[in-house]
C-alpha cells in the first residue's frame, strides 16, 4: 500500500510555478529522501502532502485521505519537522512536550510525555530551557514533538541542517528504528550520505521531478561516467583536464581528480593521452550520488537559462 499516491502536484506563488506536475508515491515503511537544490519546491511539496498547502492542480491520497479535501484528517496523521525549531525556547523540554501533548489530547499525557522523554534521550535534560540547547539536542527535541501523537507518516524538511556528525548519525538510527516499527518517512536532504541511507530517492529541480529510485538506479540511469585521474597537484592541470572533450565536472578528491562525463567513449580519447604523461595515471572510477546531482543541477540551470534567454 503507498501512504503517498499523488499525481499532478502544482502550486504557484504569485505567478511563480514552484511545484510543476509532481507525482510521488511512498510505501508503508519506506524511508524516501527528497532531493533537490535551494528554492526546488520540496518544502512546498511536502507541505502540500502533509495539508498545510492546498494543490492549484492534481489529485491523490495521503494515508488514504484525499489530498485536497482531508486536509484536517491528514494533518492529524502526520508528523512534520520543519527545516527551522519551531519549539518555544524560553520553555523546557519537558513543558515544551507537554504543550505539544495539549495540542492533540493526548491521554494518559503525563505517562505520554514521560514514555517519549525515555525514549529520545532526553529524560535527564528533561528540566532545560529549550533555547539553551545545542542543535543536535533541540533536533532531538523536534522529533520527539513530531511522534509523540504515534503519526503513520513523518515528514522531515532538512532537519539535520547546521547539526554535527554524531548527532545526525544518531538521528538516522533513530528514523531507521521507526521505520522498522512500520512508520513512514519522506526526508528533504542536501547531505549525500543521508540520501544514501534512503530506501528510495527522488530528486526535484525548478519543480519538477527528474528522477526516482534507489541510489543504484538513479545513478544508473543518470548515464554518467566517472574516471579517477592522478596527478601531482597543480590548478593548471585542473584546468587541461575540464577544458578536454566530453568532461562535465572535475573535482579534486585529495591528489586525485573525480572526472565525469555523460559520453564514457569521448572522455576516455580525451583522457588517455594524459595517462603517459609523468606521475599521471588515468583508471575508471565509480559515480557517485554526488556527481549525479551537480549533473541534474547543471542540466536544471542550462533549461532555465534557455527558457529565458526564450
Amino acid at each position: 500500500m503507498n501512504v503517498i499516491d499523488v499525481s499532478g502536484l502544482t502550486k504557484s506563488f504569485d505567478g511563480r510555478v514552484a511545484v510543476d506536475n509532481i507525482a510521488l508515491r511512498v510505501g508503508a515503511g519506506e524511508i524516501v529522501g527528497f532531493l533537490g537544490p535551494n528554492g526546488s519546491g520540496k518544502t512546498t511539496t511536502i507541505r502540500m502532502i502533509c495539508g498545510l498547502l492546498t494543490p492549484d492542480a492534481g489529485q491523490g491520497t495521503v494515508l488514504g485521505f484525499d489530498v485536497r479535501r482531508d486536509s484536517a484528517r491528514i494533518k492529524r496523521e502526520v508528523g512534520y519537522m520543519t527545516q527551522r525549531f519551531s519549539l518555544y525556547e524560553d520553555l523546557t523540554i519537558e513543558e515544551n512536550l507537554f504543550f505539544v501533548a495539549r495540542l492533540y489530547k493526548l491521554s494518559p499525557r503525563r505517562q505520554i510525555v514521560a514514555a517519549t522523554l525515555e525514549r529520545l534521550g532526553l529524560a535527564s535534560r528533561r528540566g532545560q530551557q529549550a533555547g539553551a540547547l545545542s542543535g543536535g539536542w533541540k533536533q532531538r527535541l523536534a522529533l520527539a514533538a513530531c511522534i509523540m501523537h504515534r503519526p503513520r507518516l513523518l515528514l522531515l524538511d532538512e532537519p539535520t541542517a547546521g547539526v554535527d556528525p554524531k548527532a545526525r548519525r544518531e538521528f538516522w538510527d533513530e528514523i531507521h528504528r521507526l521505520a522498522a516499527g512500520g512508520l513512514t518517512v519522506l526526508v528533504s536532504t542536501h547531505y549525500m550520505d543521508e540520501a544514501e541511507r534512503c530506501h528510495r530517492i527522488s530528486y526535484i529541480s525548478y519543480g519538477k521531478m527528474l528522477a526516482t529510485g534507489t541510489v543504484g538506479e538513479v545513478v544508473r540511469e543518470s548515464g554518467l561516467s566517472t574516471f579517477i585521474v592522478r596527478a601531482p597537484p597543480s590548478a593548471e592541470f585542473l584546468k587541461r583536464v575540464a577544458a578536454l572533450d566530453g568532461v562535465e565536472q572535475v573535482a579534486p578528491f585529495g591528489a586525485a581528480l573525480h572526472v565525469v562525463g555523460a559520453n564514457r567513449e569521448r572522455m576516455a580519447a580525451s583522457l588517455a593521452p594524459l595517462a603517459s604523461e609523468p606521475g599521471v595515471s588515468v583508471e575508471p572510477g565509480a559515480t557517485s550520488l554526488e556527481d549525479v546531482f551537480i549533473h541534474f543541477m547543471a542540466v536544471s540551470n542550462g533549461a532555465q537559462d534557455s527558457a529565458r534567454a526564450a
